[in-house]
């Protein structure tokens, strides 16, 4: 089944529109492994009838976010409209480029800033040369939380009973030889992040890149998202790379916390 998104705030029953909650929730049912379905499977994905899933996606279709062939429906570009209005509208991704073409300068590597949502880190604004990787350290793009620096030092921000009970409720996938896959190892690695305050991602999502990720926090002291580079590992030692990299990401991220 298609996991559905955890709301941050409570919202009163008599405001809840149903009908936008499914269609929404058909447009994120299309992903990687399901990019073209017909009724019955996104049906199945988003616990809908056949009868209801069709009538949505007709509706989206109409609308111009989804095509058609009469039996398959799959996404169009204008899905992305969606994601270029944040990014249009949204402070933060504004403010920050200045920041991070400093990180850039200071360290040679392309830098990141992310945030959490759902299970997902998403780039919201990027500064530097685009790196030949596979998956997905593009601008909006989406990586689980897990397999990056940025989504490990976020969750290692949550308090231990959170960060147990994400753990309870997650399968860790394998994505190269070096993922972490035990829990009980994941849920030393957040600790151990925590005390130090930055983190290190080695081929945890692929293979020879290496990434390093400190909390972008607000004026409470509240990590808000995570400010990060990736680079390929070559020659150079994890310690290097932190001794050389920390240092101007924990001054950048110092720098911008008064304009958050």
């Amino acid at each position: 089944m298609h996991a559905k998104h955890q709301p941050d705030t409570v919202l009163d029953r008599r405001d809840w529109i149903a009908g936008l909650e499914k269609g929404l929730g058909l447009l994120e049912a299309f992903n990687e492994t399901n990019p073209r379905m017909n009724a019955t499977e996104a049906a199945q994905r988003c616990s809908l009838t056949r009868t209801a899933a069709r009538r949505y996606l007709l509706t989206l279709a109409h609308l111009g976010y989804v095509s058609t062939d009469g039996k398959l429906f799959w996404l169009t570009p204008r899905v992305l409209r969606l994601g270029q209005s944040f990014l249009e509208s949204a402070r933060l991704p504004r403010i920050v480029q200045p920041f991070l073409q400093r990180v850039t300068a200071g360290t040679s590597e392309t830098a990141y800033l992310s945030v959490m949502d759902g299970d997902d880190i998403v780039y919201i604004a990027r500064n530097g040369p685009v790196r030949a990787m596979n998956t997905g350290y593009v601008l909006g793009g989406r990586v689980p939380a897990q397999v990056t620096a940025a989504g490990l030092l976020l969750l290692s921000e949550r308090t231990t009973a959170e960060r147990d009970a994400w753990l309870a409720q997650r399968e860790l996938k394998t994505y190269t030889t070096h993922t972490i896959t035990r829990k009980d190892s994941l849920r030393t690695t957040l600790a151990h992040i925590r005390s130090q305050g930055w983190a290190v991602s080695e081929q945890q999502l692929e293979l020879n890149y290496r990434g390093i990720a400190v909390p972008l926090r607000d004026r409470n002291g509240d990590a808000v998202a995570a400010l990060s580079v990736t680079m390929p590992m070559g020659h150079e030692a994890t310690q290097d790379a932190v001794d050389r990299v920390v240092p101007v990401l924990r001054e950048t991220a110092q720098a911008m916390r008064n304009l958050i």
